[in-house]
């Protein structure tokens, strides 16, 4: 796949821990998504393709998506440039996988702001 640009569509992401899974994943996004660090330039709306190699499974899962997130080089708050992935609803392995492997974190860690 090529994207405009002349750029290749194809980005890599190893994820080695929970914890870094944990606050890469964006299960508020429909069909789910992921934040990857990167200082290369995207649009909202690009296609790109992701082979995401998540901690201790044995083959990398291929994932389409497209950008619906984008934090800029210099963002406020020394935030990391990068962008959201949103998944493809078209194959849901690794929001599947993902969310296997933070059984019960989404839920029970993320602080709550009751009253």
């Amino acid at each position: 796949m090529k994207m405009p640009g002349g750029r290749s569509g194809i980005l890599s992401l190893s994820i080695k821990d929970k914890a870094a899974l944990y606050s890469a994943y964006m299960p508020f996004i429909s069909h789910g998504g992921l934040f990857i660090p990167t200082d290369k330039s995207y649009q909202l709306g690009e296609e790109i393709f992701l082979l995401l190699n998540i901690m201790d499974e044995a083959e990398k899962i291929p994932v389409a998506g497209k950008v619906v997130w984008i934090t800029p080089r210099g963002a406020q708050g020394n935030r990391s440039a990068g962008i959201g992935v949103q998944f493809s609803d078209q194959d849901d392995t690794a929001r599947r996988t993902i969310e296997n492997h933070l059984a019960g974190s989404l839920q029970s860690d993320r602080p709550t702001h009751t009253m």
